[in-house]
């Protein structure tokens, strides 16, 4: 008599049924990936927080190197003439 048998198993889940309930039952799957997902979220949370800073570190230097501001409005006329005489 080992747990290969289909009465043995009948048994068991009219006991867990007794136990827990159908609702309980019902709503072991959706917590248990609630969980797991809040359990990944947490070890991947210091990544998330150090990449955010790289991206914004990363676009703030996108946006220098986009729109470097003249020093002198005169000056870069000046440039612009020099160059179109050449």
């Amino acid at each position: 008599m080992g747990l290969d048998s289909v009465w043995h198993w009948l048994i068991f889940l009219v006991i867990v049924l007794l136990l827990f309930g159908t609702k309980k039952i019902r709503n072991l799957g959706p917590d248990l990936g609630e969980a797991i997902r809040g359990f990944k979220k947490g070890l991947s949370g210091d990544d998330e927080a150090k990449k955010g800073e790289e991206d914004a570190r990363r676009k703030e230097a996108e946006q220098l190197r986009a729109d470097p501001k003249p020093a002198d409005p005169a000056s870069t006329q000046s440039q612009r003439d020099s160059s179109e005489s050449r």
